[in-house]
């Protein structure tokens, strides 16, 4: 008979253990806020130099009303400690590691501006003497950018450290089924979210089977009853539970022991080619009934998001015409016999073909050859890519690397066969190669780039594309489309994945 989880401990379940790493978890919080506040001090400094003393903006015709930085320093303490308070308050010190620019962007804005407005609302309240506007504009704006750049850089150092080995978190992976594997190949195979698997141990005892030998691919170190020993002996970080949707009656014991050792631990979702992010919840009686959410990118939504498509092009066709023209024109130089335009047959919304057009990139019989290639295919599923593609010119390299070649499907948009954003189009031979759940993603409009773009580009499996385009059809917003192409700038900028 198999033994409960809380009979193999010698401490009750809900005493929680304080390890060495929570003591240096704290450690790197206060360090980061102790930083923080220097940033912020010194950022209140420069506004005051930028405004007071280089007289940046509206000049300052009274000496009397010079202010010297003294005169703030009750400000600049109420100031720092709001904004402290406010950062931790909205998750700023709790971000994942993994976090984009623009996750921290999004927290040091609305908590700066929140910071302020508090500050001065206090400064009124309290009747107290009131001194330049601008320097406040200048507070918010140095003091954004100083906390935004600062974590940016940590960012890339800790990124770099990754890449060597260094700072990664230990994972442990509960189960050894197909979810669990997927699990277990990624964290192996992937840097960008700075872990390491440390192995995994069994699901029910009829899922052994599922991998042939303990040690095989991934290390096995033991059985779940095993789990206690394990995190009070191994340095375990982050406990990943890729159960089989019929052991999911383990989850409460599993987290109640990771609670008890303070182990971050979260829980992949099997039948993972759902999504369910989005759902409505009904009873029948005391019976709850879940109903998933559909494409919300229907009726006035559709409307909205066309009209945006088309306001954003308009408005920055200066920029992309002129790159257009003049990539049009290096590709005529550089071989004249050939045309500088390509043109091919993709699927879009709700399976409807039409024809994309793209800047040439490849040699001119490029299609012809694509069958004599198909050998060296690199990509999996329905999708057809090689790295180092002999098809693909010397200038075309470049302007793939920088998505330049994807401008003249600027044109596809205003037509309306696509999307600024939106799951990007496939050929019908790709598309022929669909699993039935795959056609999701043709619920709406192809897009020039979309969530997988952003985040990983042509690094993404085709699988794990197809779940970024569900999840993008079930949670659009316009927020969501700006977060998109806000993230695809530094994506094209560095050529992450791109070829």
């Amino acid at each position: 008979m198999e033994r409960r989880l809380d009979q193999m401990i010698d401490i009750p379940l809900s005493e929680t253990i304080v390890s060495a790493r929570d003591w240096r978890r704290l450690a790197v919080h206060v360090l980061l806020a102790g930083l923080d506040v220097l940033l912020i001090v010194a950022g209140f400094a420069f506004a005051h130099w930028l405004r007071y003393d280089v007289r940046l903006g509206r000049d300052i015709y009274d000496p009397a009303s010079y202010r010297y930085l003294s005169a703030f320093y009750p400000m600049i303490g109420a100031f720092t400690l709001t904004l402290i308070v406010t950062l931790h308050i909205k998750g700023f010190y709790r971000l994942p590691r993994s976090a984009n620019w623009f996750d921290y962007a999004r927290v040091v804005v609305g908590s700066v501006t929140t910071a302020l407005a508090l500050v001065i609302i206090g400064m009124f309240a309290l009747r107290l003497s009131t001194w330049s506007r601008l320097i406040m504009v200048f507070v918010w704006v140095i003091v954004s950018a100083v906390l935004i750049l600062s974590r940016v850089v940590l960012s890339a150092v800790v990124r770099a450290g990754w890449r060597r080995g260094r700072w990664l978190d230990h994972v442990l992976v509960v189960g050894n089924r197909g979810l669990a594997k997927q699990v277990m190949a990624e964290l192996q195979y992937s840097e960008q979210h700075g872990a390491t698997l440390i192995g995994y141990i069994d699901g029910p005892p009829d899922d052994r089977n599922d991998l042939a030998q303990p040690h095989e691919q991934y290390r096995w170190l033991g059985h779940f009853e095993d789990l206690s020993n394990i995190l009070n002996h191994r340095r375990v970080d982050q406990v990943i539970v890729a159960l089989p949707f019929w052991a999911h009656d383990r989850l409460p014991a599993v987290v109640q022991l990771c609670r008890r050792y303070n182990i971050d631990f979260r829980v992949a979702p099997d039948l993972y080619e759902l999504s369910f992010d989005r759902i409505n919840i009904q009873r029948l009686s005391n019976i709850p009934l879940l109903n998933l959410k559909k494409n919300v990118i229907q009726g006035w939504n559709f409307v909205i998001k066309r009209a945006i498509d088309i306001a954003l092009i308009g408005l920055a066709a200066p920029i992309w015409a002129t790159v257009w023209g003049l990539a049009a024109l290096l590709i005529k130089l550089t071989d004249p016999r050939a045309p500088t335009m390509f043109s091919q047959v993709r699927v879009g919304r709700h399976g409807r073909q039409f024809r994309v057009y793209k800047l040439r990139t490849m040699v001119p019989n490029a299609e012809a050859l694509k069958e004599q290639l198909r050998v060296k295919n690199e990509a999996e599923g329905a999708l057809f890519k090689i790295k180092d593609d002999p098809r693909v010119t010397r200038l075309g390299r470049v302007l793939r690397k920088l998505s330049i070649d994807e401008l003249p499907q600027l044109y596809n948009v205003l037509k309306g066969d696509m999307s600024l954003v939106g799951p990007r189009p496939q050929v019908p031979d790709e598309v022929a190669q669909y699993e039935p759940w795959h056609y999701r993603r043709l619920e709406v409009l192809p897009g020039l780039t979309g969530l997988w773009q952003a985040t990983g580009r042509s690094n993404t499996t085709f699988n794990d594309m197809v779940r970024l385009d569900i999840y993008y059809t079930e949670h659009w917003s316009f927020w969501l489309d700006v977060r998109i192409l806000l993230l695809t700038i530094p994506a094209v900028l560095f050529g992450r994945g791109a070829y």
